[in-house]
């Protein structure tokens, strides 16, 4: 809750703590999954971080996953980062089997924390170590079909790393 308005915390604000009660947490809220792909949209990419153990949480949850925290903060991160790990996926969902094989990546970024997602190469292409830019796509500009979308899903943005 912010000090001003006795609302959920909806800003990037590292400084303010995260909803501390449930009923705090609400479909706008940066610690939920409709909440973390409206700032994709804006092109802010922003994760959680426990102020007890110093975990980075990405996308942003309410409670740390390290030690069970309440106490998080939520703050932009940068869209660059390292190759911790990759793999290739030959039978990929539905949505993207046009796509196949798909590059998929873990990514360290810039502030250590890690995000999963596609990379636009071929896995011959990519090592670990390799520097990679996020970016953020329409679905149909990334070759996605609109068609598998679940209702909720149809305005989120796709990250995509390209090796830089």
């Amino acid at each position: 809750m912010t000090d001003e308005s006795n609302s959920p915390m909806t800003d990037t604000d590292s400084t303010t703590t995260g909803p501390l009660l449930p009923e705090d947490i609400t479909t706008d809220s940066p610690f939920t999954l409709p909440g973390f792909f409206d700032a994709l949209a804006e092109g802010r990419l922003v994760a959680a971080r426990c102020t007890e153990c110093d975990t980075h949480l990405l996308p942003p949850r309410p409670a740390c996953y390290g030690c069970g925290s309440r106490a998080v903060t939520v703050s932009e991160q940068p869209r660059t980062g390292e190759v911790r790990s990759y793999t290739s996926v030959n039978r990929p969902p539905s949505a993207f089997e046009h796509l196949a094989p798909i590059t998929i990546a873990v990514v360290e970024l810039d502030s250590s924390a890690r995000l999963t997602g596609r990379v636009d190469a071929p896995l011959a292409d990519v090592t670990i170590g390799d520097r990679v830019e996020l970016q953020v796509r329409d679905p149909e500009e990334a070759g996605i079909d609109p068609d598998f979308d679940l209702s909720y899903e149809e305005e989120w943005p796709v990250h995509v790393f390209e090796l830089v």
